[in-house]
């Protein structure tokens, strides 16, 4: 080969270190880009077929690899709607391709990115900086379970949250062992007990039902607040369910401390009119402070305050939720209290959260999971074939993609930025273009030698 080869040889480094300079060039060029993934240079040797004794190093060939396995820096970000990954995986995303009478149309194929700069279009779906829709799997609001396995665009709704109908109040507290009622006195034997003799319709050892609204002041006298709490009916229509505590009978008179739960059920009335009543259960505390036998739960038929019909309501207790421990102050402690019932609500904004869930969030203070967002894996994560706008396609080297319905390594409210780093890329343009020079020299070099091999023949 001698001269002819050199030259050649060096014209494939020339070749390659120009490969090499548009790398790094595109690298810093979106060193800005969110999610970008940059691509290095690997240089491979060419080397021609030769005995042993005559073997030349040969030419080069330079040949582009992927990052993609390399993470950018996390960055925190004020929209609840942007994301990043902590993880090796890719968010599944996929382009719009037209309009059919107002509506996107889709192509219906999967693309992968990690650019999580997702906003909400004005048809309620979610699309990042380079034009690409978010997928994922819709949330049954019933029961706040993924819906389906085949990834989807996602689309929102910012339809008004209907009213949801209480069905369950979770309460927990400990009662006192001595209740300091506004009736108690430390001189009087048992004068925290309220006794039904003492109101109407009530007989010495019966249990009252109801507290007539002529007896309002005088049951309020003989129990303690036991706590306050609204809830809905079926139309969302909101009632304020007041609790107070009566203690009915203790040990030191030879029975069980045994304590009666009632509720509000007219703040109005008056006269003979029922104004609390009772919960049908019967809540006994042994020697211990534990209930004996335990109540786990307790239920109100038709429950209605203040003339708002709720429907049947279960307390829940929980096996050990109540408990009778001396207090000092002598009122219930409440450890739990809420429900799960909510009135309407207007649609507010909407959020990506830490598990990938896409919440909504309405004026009655609900957050609502709407949908979950998949994430994609790779076993050759560096094979996949790039496109315009940060996005990848599966290849053969690349491996189908392994989906991920968990939302594990989403972070919500942040983006990934590009993992180049300019003081690397600049490091390799210093190289690169040495690299070029010296190659440039070489070629300088062979010409002056061909010439000097025609002149030996004037």
């Amino acid at each position: 080969m001698g001269i002819y080869g050199a030259l050649s040889t060096a014209v494939t480094g020339l070749r390659a270190q120009s490969h090499a300079l548009e790398n790094i060039s595109g690298n810093i060029a979106n060193s800005q880009t969110t999610g970008y993934k940059r691509i290095e240079t690997s240089f491979v040797d060419l080397i021609p077929d030769a005995p042993l004794k005559g073997q030349v190093p040969g030419a080069v060939l330079a040949q582009s690899r992927g990052t993609n396995n390399l993470q950018g820096d996390i960055q925190t970000s004020g929209t609840e709607t942007f994301i990043a990954l902590n993880s090796s995986g890719f968010f599944v995303v996929e382009p719009k391709v037209g309009q059919s009478d107002g509506n996107a149309v889709f192509a219906g194929s999967n693309f992968y990115t990690r650019r999580g700069d997702f906003e909400i279009d004005k048809d309620g779906m979610l699309v990042n900086g380079a034009g690409f829709y978010l997928k994922g799997l819709p949330i049954d609001p019933a029961t706040g379970n993924v819906s389906g396995s085949v990834p989807e665009v996602l689309k929102l709704t910012n339809s008004y949250l209907a009213a949801k109908q209480t069905q369950v109040i979770n309460y927990q507290a400990n009662l006192p062992q001595l209740p300091k009622t506004a009736a108690y006195d430390s001189t009087v034997d048992n004068s925290e007990i309220m006794k039904a003799g003492d109101f109407a319709g009530g007989t010495t050892g019966s249990a009252l039902a109801v507290i007539q609204g002529g007896d309002k002041e005088l049951f309020e006298k003989n129990s303690i607040y036991g706590g306050a709490i609204t809830v809905y009916a079926a139309n969302g229509a909101p009632a304020n369910v007041q609790m107070r505590w009566a203690k009915v009978d203790n040990s030191a008179s030879g029975g069980a401390d045994t304590w009666h739960l009632y509720y509000n059920s007219n703040s109005t009335a008056t006269g003979t009119q029922p104004a609390w009543t009772r919960v049908p259960e019967e809540y006994t505390f042994d020697s211990q402070g534990s209930m004996d036998p335990p109540v786990a739960q307790a239920t109100i038929s038709n429950l209605t305050v203040n003339g708002v019909n709720v429907g049947n309501i279960t307390i829940r207790h929980n096996t050990n939720g109540m408990k009778q421990f001396a207090d000092v102050n002598g009122t219930a402690s409440v450890t739990t209290l809420n429900q799960n019932g909510y009135g309407a609500g207007e649609f507010q904004s909407v959020a990506i959260s830490d598990t990938g869930r896409v919440v909504a969030t309405y004026s009655n203070g609900e957050r609502i999971d709407m949908a979950q967002v998949v994430t994609a894996q790779f076993n050759g994560v560096n094979s996949l074939k790039r496109h315009d706008g940060g996005v990848f396609t599966a290849t053969t080297e690349s491996g189908e993609p392994i989906m991920d319905l968990t939302g594990s390594g989403i972070l919500g409210g942040a983006l990934e930025a590009s993992n180049t780093d300019i003081s690397d890329e600049f490091t390799k343009l210093i190289i690169t273009q040495q690299a070029y020079s010296a190659g440039t020299r070489i070629v300088s070099t062979a010409d002056e030698m061909m010439q000097e091999a025609l002149n030996m023949v004037r």
